[in-house]
């Protein structure tokens, strides 16, 4: 069907949207007054979606299906017309004749607008033209859109409204409704590995008295039931420690985090983060894990290991590359931080390297800083950055062999960074000094340290086994699956400044 006109309107023709809209309340006025108020419908019995009737034509031709959906063209052609209907799986063409329907169901059709929300019951045939459609016997007006859509081959392409109504950008925009189908079957294979290895989904507060796990400044409410101040939870961390020590031995969630930061292509203050732990492994169980999970859902979702983003291939099909942190900053920054043993040595090297720092940072933060300017940006293909200064690694075991450094990773991909992951640290004594070290820096003013939690302090005294724990950030592994280049195309609803009034 290559002609379309919109509500009826000659293709030269420049209808005032005022007037388009009250025509429409005027149609639904109409229809509430002859007892035939669409909103007084409270269900129609779907039998078929548009691709499922396509992809059996052989055995549907010539047998009676429904569809529902939303009516996003339409071609008035006397006694026959055509229209297209889309649902969940894309849209099909219905034949709507005056015979089939008879004259008022007709005349009906025909005053139904663009975006009308209808169900076609008919026969499955094909057209002279090829086209697989649906020949009408009855055509239902579900729902009276009261609104004007956008033009269709026009779409709805300003940015921020398709953000802002999303609802809308869903239905003009074919690629967005896959990218969130696409997301879900994400989330859904990452449950189903899981659960095939004996991990327990679980849920854990959001609303808590110490926002602590992560190095990010929380949002901050107050509870009035018992007149105390709240934190919205910025990490999953430590309240599924507890659980480990509980004696749940392999434990995961996937939900909503709140950071107060910033807005830019990877950051939302409202994102979705895993976060797992399993007893009695460490750090390098986990890389295991995550490079045979990210592998497993690629496959799974994609059919290929093979992503391509923005142009650019990765292989989850090949070994991931392991590395240390010091030896990406000897690759990529060509200094070597075995021979740096102070602070101060540590502050000169970068200031002849041009990285800013702080008074308040050591020399393992200043290996940080080395590494997220000269060495992220590299790592494209999957990689394994590990044994991280323990200056910035406040809830990991040290390295029995160099107690500067810790058993933690973070994996890498296109130059970002995908996930984190500790061999989590279990000694109680050892985590109140680090915890003592984080209120120093909060009393220096450093807002993202970490507060001493006691009840979690509590927990890890009554003893907590070896374990390794792992936090992904759901967001980003739906862009790269997706090629999508913001974090907003893959939230349904992402945080937007409100409009003026």
């Amino acid at each position: 069907m290559s002609e379309e006109v919109r509500n009826n309107q000659p293709a030269n023709a420049e209808p005032n949207l005022n007037e388009l809209l009250k025509i429409r309340r005027e149609k639904l006025a109409e229809l509430q007054s002859a007892d035939k108020d669409p909103f007084k419908i409270t269900k129609y019995d779907v039998t078929h979606h548009s691709l499922e009737v396509k992809d059996n034509f052989e055995s549907l031709e010539g047998k009676t299906v429904s569809v529902a959906g939303r009516m996003m063209s339409k071609r008035i052609m006397g006694k026959a017309s055509f229209c297209n209907v889309q649902d969940l799986e894309g849209s099909i063409q219905a034949y709507v004749a005056r015979d089939s329907l008879g004259e008022d169901a007709y005349k009906d059709f025909k005053k139904m607008d663009i975006g009308d929300i209808v169900g076609i019951t008919g026969e499955v045939f094909r057209t002279k033209t090829g086209e697989i459609s649906i020949h009408a016997a009855t055509v239902t007006l579900l729902t009276k859109s009261l609104q004007i859509l956008p033009e269709k081959y026009h779409g709805l392409t300003n940015t921020d409204m398709r953000y802002r109504q999303r609802y809308v950008d869903l239905i003009m925009n074919p690629d967005v409704k896959k990218t969130f189908i696409t997301r879900s079957r994400i989330i859904t294979s990452i449950r189903r590995y899981l659960d095939s290895l004996g991990f327990m989904e679980v849920e854990t507060p959001m609303l808590v008295s110490n926002a602590g796990g992560a190095a990010a400044r929380p949002f901050e409410t107050h509870f009035n039931a018992l007149d105390e101040d709240l934190k919205l939870r910025i990490s999953l961390e430590l309240y599924l420690k507890r659980l480990i020590v509980g004696g749940l031995e392999r434990v995961y969630e996937i939900g909503r985090v709140f950071r107060n930061e910033g807005l830019d292509t990877r950051h939302n203050p409202e994102f979705t983060l895993m976060e797992l732990y399993q007893a009695y492994t460490d750090y390098h169980g986990m890389m295991d894990l995550t490079e045979n999970m990210f592998r497993h859902v690629a496959k799974e979702v994609l059919g290929t290991t093979t992503i391509v983003y923005n142009g650019i291939e990765m292989d989850l099909g090949k070994p991931f590359e392991r590395i240390t942190m010091i030896d990406a900053v000897k690759k990529y920054a060509g200094v070597d931080f075995n021979d740096i043993h102070s602070d101060e040595e540590a502050k000169a090297i970068a200031k002849e390297h041009h990285v800013e720092f702080e008074d308040r940072h050591k020399k393992g933060d200043i290996l940080a800083l080395f590494f997220e300017e000269f060495a992220e940006k590299h790592l494209i293909q999957p990689t394994f950055v590990m044994d991280h200064p323990i200056e910035i690694s406040p809830l990991t075991k040290k390295k029995p062999d160099d107690p500067a450094y810790v058993e933690r990773f973070e994996m890498f991909m296109n130059g970002w960074e995908m996930c984190n992951a500790y061999s989590e640290l279990n000694d109680p004594i050892d985590q109140r000094e680090r915890f003592k070290a984080q209120e120093e820096l909060l009393a220096q003013g450093d807002e993202e340290a970490n507060r001493t939690d006691e009840d979690f302090m509590n927990a890890l005294e009554i003893g907590m086994p070896p374990t390794g724990g792992i936090g992904y950030g759901i967001d980003r592994l739906c862009m790269l699956f997706t090629d999508s280049a913001a974090i907003r195309d893959v939230l349904l609803f992402p945080t937007m400044k409100s409009l003026s009034e």
